[in-house]
């Protein structure tokens, strides 16, 4: 064929597809999606010169078309986890449940673990003394995503940490480092009168794959050689929250002001001249029985941790290489000393931002301890903007707790309707919501409306939906350690537009978006899902 006969069925292949749409549809796919794809498929080979047989397409059209089951099915959560029937009925989360102090360098990942084997821990003590007596291990086993990667999260470090009695709220994170350095030192448990030694090796990296209640899964086991003296499955919900095989959530009193949505949070607001911080507060202290005082001390403490973080990471010298077969090194110092010398004010101000993000993340990626606001993995977003607040933009001390009140509002939603765990839902859980706590906390520190700060929120949220999580090399490192500074920008942007737009003529609401967010984390593939099985994790080849 010549060149012009060439270019003339190519010109007619572009007016007219109908040869390359295939008409027949398979059984077990939706009509419409199959058409769809072949059309697609057929026009891209037209565009790209490249000749694809009818069979092809078909082919091509039938695996794209198909259900998202049939593709790779992701295993979904057990329905009778109280992280899945939260849905129903009012918010009843409490600050010091969900603000956490802990190890990095994730919260479902270390902080989580260590809370199970500490548990676990107290109730191996309380059996009957013949049963202690017999005992000669603890075993605990790792499932789903904390097998895939927990070797980069430091899982095992944890876990054992918890079982030797430590708490990751006080935990040295150099008991943790001399883990990692030292791997071999084995430690002593008393149960009782009766002594067992415990070690790395006695924390088991199990099954990837496989029918968990939930990805986050493990079992702790007391044994007396083969013999089991007592076994718990447990399970690391996200954001450092904990359950176990028969878990009952704790009773607590009735919130003053009972709200499950966004909405209906706004609507106790605005008919009692509220702001939405101080809602949280009545409910706080009415849930917790504690009073305004106790709820802000509890605050202070954390506002204080997270400026600790952030101060941390920026001390840090600018060689210094964080930990894991990647060789990140540390660049938090140097892009905030860069910031400082930007010419345009602007430009300082994104750049001292972002390395107030990184300080905090890199912080998290050396396991330092870090606040879950919500994730350990987001570690960076919220103190980058509380302490950007305090330094630079010297905010009140009551206008910060504020802002924090208002910005655990928005995190208790998104963990009541969707999630706030990395190996559920994507980054869109961890950054997302870290992003959007942020943006509600900067509109309510500067004393915006309630309908601003739903509306802030809901922009930095939805602007994070069907983020994947892919570590690479299972570390939280790359690329998570810049999400954070992207997450922190966005928040301020999405405050921004916020605040100088006609807020009710924003045309999402908090609540839509949070509903994105559930079906978007349940529609993803279980690859994207904290695994290290696919994207950047995938795609990045460490030499």
């Amino acid at each position: 064929m010549s060149n012009k006969e060439n270019d003339k069925s190519q010109d007619d292949s572009l007016l007219d597809t109908s040869a390359v749409v295939s008409h027949k549809v398979p059984e077990g796919v939706d009509r419409r999606s199959f058409l769809m794809r072949s059309a697609v498929v057929g026009a891209a080979a037209v565009m790209t010169g490249q000749l694809v047989s009818a069979k092809g397409r078909t082919l091509k059209a039938f695996s794209e078309a198909l259900p998202l089951q049939a593709q790779g099915p992701v295993p979904p959560l057990s329905a009778d986890l109280a992280v899945v029937k939260k849905g129903q009925g009012p918010v009843l989360t409490t600050l010091d449940e969900f603000y956490k102090v802990g190890p990095g360098p994730s919260s479902s990942h270390t902080i989580g673990p260590m809370r199970i084997t500490y548990d676990f821990y107290q109730r191996a003590i309380k059996l009957p003394a013949d049963k202690l007596a017999k005992a000669t291990a603890l075993k605990v086993h790792l499932f789903g995503s904390l097998s895939a990667t927990g070797k980069g999260h430091g899982t095992e470090r944890a876990s054992l940490a918890g079982l030797v009695g430590k708490e990751p709220a006080t935990v040295d994170p150099l008991f943790l480092d001399s883990l990692r350095d030292k791997p071999d030192q084995t430690f002593p448990v008393k149960l009782g009168d009766k002594t067992v030694t415990v070690s790395l090796k006695d924390i088991i990296y199990d099954a990837t794959k496989g029918d968990f209640k939930h990805p986050n899964t493990m079992t702790a086991k007391l044994m007396a050689g083969d013999e089991v003296l007592l076994e718990q499955e447990y399970y690391s919900v996200g954001g450092g929250f904990i359950e176990w095989k028969g878990y009952i959530p704790p009773k607590k009193n009735a919130p003053k002001y009972p709200f499950a949505t966004m909405k209906e949070l706004r609507a106790h607001a605005e008919n009692n001249k509220l702001s939405i911080a101080k809602v949280m507060l009545a409910n706080e202290m009415s849930i917790a029985g504690r009073s305004e005082e106790e709820v802000y001390a509890f605050v202070d403490k954390i506002i204080n941790a997270m400026a600790a973080t952030v101060k941390s990471g920026l001390s840090m010298p600018e060689d210094d290489v964080l930990p894991g077969p990647i060789k990140l090194h540390s660049k938090a110092a140097t892009v905030y000393k860069r910031a400082m010398d930007d010419t345009y004010q602007a430009d300082r101000g994104i750049g001292v931002l972002s390395a107030y993000a990184l300080a905090a993340s890199e912080e998290n990626g050396r396991g330092h301890l870090v606040i879950t606001a919500p994730t350990g993995g987001s570690a960076g977003v919220m103190p980058s903007l509380v302490y950007g607040l305090i330094e630079n933009r010297k905010i009140p001390r009551q206008k910060l707790r504020e802002g924090m009140m208002a910005a655990a509002a928005i995190g208790y939603l998104c963990k009541h309707h969707a999630t706030l765990s990395a190996a559920e839902g994507g980054c869109q859980a961890e950054i997302g919501v870290a992003s959007s706590m942020a943006a509600a906390l900067i509109a309510t520190a500067y004393d915006a409306e309630p309908r601003v700060v739903e509306n802030a929120a809901e922009s930095a949220l939805e602007h994070h939906l069907g983020m994947t999580c892919d570590p690479v090399a299972g570390y939280v490192q790359v690329p998570c350690i810049e999400r954070c500074a992207f997450g922190a920008v966005k928040a301020w942007t999405a405050y921004s537009i916020a605040t100088n737009e006609i807020a009710s003529r924003h045309r999402v609401d908090f609540d839509a978006t949070v509903q994105a967010l559930a079906q978007t984390a349940k529609d993803m593939n279980s690859k994207y899902k904290e695994t290290s099985e696919a994207g950047l994790a995938l795609s990045v080849v460490l030499c």
